[in-house]
């Protein structure tokens, strides 16, 4: 009966720190989303890692992205995207195209440039995970699990530098141990845009000999 009173004592003490890990780790990713959301808009320049060392496979790029409010220009793979808060751009020189689409980016299950900052408040659960040093910055991690147990994605942990609430680093693991790795290299914030920066322009691409898919 000691065994089973102590063992219940534990098991209570364990859950009280659990949902405490748990409630600091989802704090801490709101006062991310609330600095961002406070920033007239948001550049990003980033590396980016997909490896399987089982598979023997890594791919590196590079990357940015434009931010405000629901508006985003994408620079990766040799391809630009614009979304001008009605219709995705997806720009391809590579095939001389432009594909157009009116999907909607509120669904729970597009992540999009928008949702950078808020994607981790639905289909989550949170607890702190370890802290380290890059590039001489404190860095908080934070683990997220996906609750549906059908999900390709085992975890996520995205890196906080704590003094400034930015997000500097996010590791996706998937269940066939693939891991992306997205290194935030330059931050900048509440820059002089050009007006036209998520205008697609039509005639420019249409004159270039384009074909655009719509």
């Amino acid at each position: 009966m000691k065994n089973i009173f102590n063992l219940s004592i534990a098991l209570f003490i364990s859950l009280i720190s659990y949902s405490q890990n748990a409630d600091d780790a989802k704090i801490l990713l709101d006062e991310v989303s609330s600095t961002m959301n406070n920033y007239d808009n948001i550049y990003i320049e980033f590396d980016y890692t997909l490896e399987n060392k089982a598979a023997d496979v890594e791919q590196k790029n590079k990357g940015d992205v434009t931010i405000q409010g629901n508006k985003y220009l994408v620079n990766f793979f040799d391809t630009t995207q614009i979304y001008d808060g009605s219709k995705t751009y997806s720009i391809i020189p590579e095939n001389e195209e432009v594909n157009i689409s009116t999907e909607s980016t509120d669904d729970e299950n597009t992540l999009t440039p928008s949702k950078f900052y808020s994607f981790y408040k639905k289909g989550y659960t949170y607890s702190l995970d370890k802290q380290k040093q890059i590039n001489g910055k404190q860095i908080q991690f934070v683990k997220l699990i996906p609750i549906d147990s059908n999900s390709d994605i085992a975890e996520v942990l995205i890196g906080v530098e704590t003094k400034s609430k930015h997000i500097q680093q996010i590791i996706e693991t998937g269940n066939n141990e693939t891991q992306t790795i997205l290194m935030v290299k330059k931050f900048l914030v509440n820059q002089n845009l050009n007006n036209d920066i998520f205008v697609f322009d039509n005639k420019k691409y249409e004159s270039l000999g384009y074909t655009i898919n719509d």
